[in-house]
């Protein structure tokens, strides 16, 4: 059905009530693993992130709640505007889907409008249901939501939360594994290596868990995000370009990139993109919450935006496109897991030493090596954190493996190295 207002006959109003009464149903049954999420009771909020990431099965979970506290079903307005059946729903039509609740039911709803992005002007609809007192929950997958024409747009109206797929608590808890006191010591420990594998490689997207075919399920979801999220809404002419400079950011993970040697590696590999361009694309791919970027911390402002790590927001879409690439999604994995908690205030430190990650605000410190077997490979790292330790006295320094485990006191600085699956349980 094409919602249409100057078509709205009797028939059409009673399919757009029968749909309420389909979601009003679904939403009140489906099936979620609770989320830690803390809001405040009377605010109305925006959830943004990548595809898939549980930005829907929040809402249902915020659903479940307020049923559970006593709020009928009834009062509850779900849409899916990614739904085939909302092909073509305008600003205007936003309206008669509120209409034809209030024919069905004589009190005011609370409204949860998932996708909402894909209807344009979709902001004007949900202020003036926040003047008008009405509580409102939106998702999208477009950061642009984040931007400051719809901050200005919204006035304040509305908080953001921003939903990241599965942390690897998350992880074991929707997999069934919950941790008892000591547990590194009795037989569950060999399960959590076991999950901390399969999120290593595949991610921590929720629905990846129930998927037998992971590879070729996050294969579909990248060709959503590059041609629906990217190409498509952004009006990209070469996007030959943009899959080849995707292509070098995942081979670039670890490494500090310029704006210009981005657009120059793109360019020799056969498709000509220009340095602004290249900044362009890379705003885009950063709304569409596919990579986020990480500064060094030691270095001056102008080179604070020109020259920063690229990392991608799932460890599953990465491995897409890597060949032996253990070391990449072990440093990208453990950036995304800094990153949920702390954002801007991640960097990476290079000056006169060089330093995975670093956060300043928690004097903290993490080195990320695959392998530490070669005694080399092990003095570089710690041989750096205790460098960093000299500028920061009271720095705490990890060294995150892929399986080993230790105390180092070196020069004085007491350095843990943890495998990523036992780091990841801290954050």
């Amino acid at each position: 059905m094409i919602l249409k207002a100057k078509c709205y006959n009797g028939m059409e109003k009673q399919e757009l009530k029968a749909l309420i009464a389909e979601y009003q149903q679904f939403v009140s049954m489906v099936q979620v693993m609770k989320r830690p999420v803390e809001l405040e009771a009377n605010g109305n909020y925006v959830f943004v992130g990548l595809r898939r990431a549980g930005k829907s099965y929040l809402l249902y979970q915020l659903i479940q709640e307020k049923l559970q506290s006593g709020i009928s079903i009834e009062q509850i307005l779900f849409v899916n505007f990614e739904d085939e059946r909302f092909i073509g729903t305008e600003t205007k039509d936003l309206n008669e889907i509120l209409e034809a609740y209030r024919e069905m039911y004589d009190r005011e709803p609370i409204l949860f409008l998932d996708e909402v992005q894909v209807v344009a002007g979709w902001q004007n609809f949900v202020r003036r249901l926040a003047d008008t007192r009405h509580s409102v929950y939106v998702s999208g997958s477009n950061a642009e939501m984040l931007s400051s024409e719809i901050a200005t747009t919204l006035g304040g109206r509305f908080l953001i939360y921003e939903v990241y797929p599965y942390s690897f608590s998350e992880y074991l808890a929707v997999n069934g594994v919950s941790l008892p006191r000591n547990w590194e010591f009795n037989s569950i420990k060999n399960k959590v290596v076991q999950l901390g594998e399969e999120y290593f490689r595949y991610g921590g997207l929720p629905e990846i868990i129930d998927i037998r075919n992971k590879r070729p399920w996050l294969s579909s979801l990248y060709q959503k995000i590059f041609f629906g999220d990217i190409v498509t809404r952004y009006s990209i002419r070469n996007d030959d370009a943009l899959k080849l400079m995707i292509k070098k950011l995942t081979e670039s993970v670890m490494h500090p990139v310029s704006y210009n040697r981005i657009a120059n590696i793109t360019s020799a590999s056969g498709s000509k993109i220009s340095v602004s361009t290249t900044v362009e694309y890379l705003k885009y791919l950063v709304a569409s919450w596919l990579i986020f970027s990480v500064s060094n911390y030691a270095s001056a402002l102008s080179e604070k935006e020109s020259l920063k790590k690229y990392y991608f927001i799932d460890n599953g879409i990465l491995n897409l496109f890597l060949v032996n690439g253990n070391a990449r999604l072990l440093e990208n994995l453990v950036a995304i897991t800094l990153y949920k908690r702390y954002e801007e205030q991640l960097y990476y430190y290079s000056q006169n030493v060089d330093v995975d990650l670093y956060i300043p605000s928690e004097e903290l410190a993490v080195q990320v090596s695959y392998d530490i077997s070669d005694m080399k490979t092990l003095d570089r790292e710690t041989t750096a954190l205790v460098k960093l330790r000299n500028v920061f006295p009271n720095l705490q320094a990890w060294l995150v493996t892929y399986n080993e485990e230790r105390t180092i006191i070196q020069d004085g600085c007491k350095i843990r190295v943890v495998p990523f699956w036992k780091w990841l349980l801290l954050y």
